[in-house]
């Protein structure tokens, strides 16, 4: 495990407390699946590129998608 990879890790999982924070607030399912799902899959996937553009895209996901 690198060291780049243990930081967007981090990054990443730190992003995903943010939004399980505030779904837990606003009860809201979006923010929370995706909480949940930046705070876990750092742990599966190796590639640094991958686990960079999997955060972008599940990141920006709830502006996209509002339930």
């Amino acid at each position: 495990m690198g060291q780049a990879q243990l930081l967007w890790g981090l990054l990443f999982g730190s992003i995903g407390l943010g939004f399980l924070i505030y779904a837990k607030q606003q009860r809201a399912v979006v923010p929370l699946v995706v909480g949940l799902a930046l705070s876990i899959y750092p742990f599966f996937v190796s590639n640094v590129a991958a686990i960079v553009v999997i955060g972008l895209v599940l990141t920006v996901l709830p502006y996209f998608i509002r339930l």
